[in-house]
């Protein structure tokens, strides 16, 4: 599979749901806008892929057997904190889930708006990280002329 570092406009998104229908929809829509999309339907084989692999993005769902996707969230952003994130819930207001209490860049309530703001959280997400300098180095800041006296 090829990386959307390496050069090619096709962005690597790592999928992660126990439900199988949801997942191959989710994938099929997001290839179908053009992303490389790989599937995962437990948490812990997300997190073995993503030590393994280079994703620009992953998208997981809340409820999980073994490990809640919060749980996931908190074990990626430990090996790779820039990349991002989108938390998938059908019980996301009900829970009162969001950003600030889910270390997700995003929060999705399932519904039948799901796949637009999925769409458009992705594509939001994928440009802000684009804009990012590396995490490694600095934002370098203009150095001041020196006075001569």
């Amino acid at each position: 599979m090829t990386e959307a570092s390496a050069g090619n406009s096709r962005t690597r998104i790592l999928i992660v749901d126990d439900n199988r229908q949801g997942l191959i929809a989710r994938q099929h829509v997001l290839r179908e806008s053009g992303h490389d999309v790989a599937i995962c339907e437990t948490a812990r084989e997300a997190l073995d892929r993503f030590q393994r692999e280079s994703f620009d993005l992953v998208i997981t769902d809340f409820r999980m057997p073994a490990s809640s996707g919060v749980d996931l969230i908190r074990d990626l952003r430990a090996l790779k904190p820039e990349v991002p994130i989108i938390l998938i819930s059908g019980f996301s207001d009900a829970l009162g889930l969001d950003e600030e209490t889910t270390g997700a860049d995003a929060v999705i309530q399932k519904s039948h708006t799901e796949v637009q703001q999925l769409l458009r959280a992705v594509s939001r997400l994928l440009r802000k990280a684009q804009k990012k300098p590396p995490r490694s180095q600095p934002p370098t800041a203009p150095v001041p002329a020196r006075k001569k006296g």
